[in-house]
């Protein structure tokens, strides 16, 4: 099987490990990862702030970048559902990527049909389901399944899991007072957990976390992670800070 990966900007830009990790782990599962050059960005910050005209070259840009794949796989669920959820609206040949389009969770569970990927990780780990995976792309259980099945990775519970980070992409900037107080609550919620690492699916979300952590001061006790890094590790190549 080949697929393509869309990597997202974001992670492009500030967390290239993830797009590592989700090449590695891909590949050991037996796929074939192709990653095309022309793409950027999926126009999503564009799009949710109003600027419909300027979203629109970024989506026939996406477009014809995974023309011709049967499969676009991202570690992201906010652009995974801006594909899935928004493109229609630019046009049948937009709307056509969106079933073609998987966050990476969905891909592992639903396409490949496996939840133990073979991973290892010794630590104790709590999962924030951040809002488009779990709203807009119905994630639920497919991640948590995922982390179940990791040798050596305990699980645990984090109070007010539903609770958006604060985040939001242009939220964040927007509404700054009330975006450092959700993330705060999160972040505290984390903490109370025990937990040692905090986990998502979104770099953006885990990005803003990440940053409240450190004026929190509770790093690097409590740090974010990436899924596709905590699948990716194993015995023989474990995550790097490990």
């Amino acid at each position: 099987m080949r697929v393509a990966l869309f990597v997202t900007c974001v992670n492009d830009a500030l967390y290239p490990a993830t797009g590592v990790a989700t090449v590695r782990l891909l590949e050991r599962l037996g796929v074939s990862v192709d990653f095309p050059a022309a793409q950027t960005c999926c126009g999503q910050p564009q799009f949710n702030t109003g600027y419909r005209a300027e979203t629109a070259p970024l989506v026939r840009r996406t477009v014809r970048a995974f023309e011709g794949y049967e499969y676009v796989v991202t570690p992201s669920g906010s652009c995974a559902a801006m594909i899935r959820g928004h493109y229609g609206q630019f046009g049948p040949e937009a709307a056509e990527l969106g079933p073609r389009t998987y966050e990476l969770t969905e891909f592992l569970v639903d396409v490949l049909g496996v939840t133990d990927v073979g991973a290892y990780f010794p630590h104790k780990v709590t999962y924030h389901p951040s809002c488009h995976g779990l709203r807009m792309l119905g994630l639920g259980e497919r991640p948590l399944r995922l982390l179940r099945a990791v040798r050596g990775l305990e699980l645990v519970g984090l109070p007010g899991a539903e609770e958006c980070c604060g985040f939001g992409g242009t939220f964040a900037v927007k509404n700054p007072d009330v975006s450092a107080a959700m993330g705060a609550d999160k972040v505290r919620n984390a903490v109370a957990s025990g937990a040692e690492v905090l986990c998502g699916a979104d770099n953006s979300c885990l990005m803003h976390l990440g940053g409240t952590m450190s004026r929190m001061r509770v790093l690097p006790e409590l740090r974010p992670v990436h899924l596709a890094e905590i699948l990716a590790s194993t015995e023989k190549e474990p995550l790097a800070w490990v």
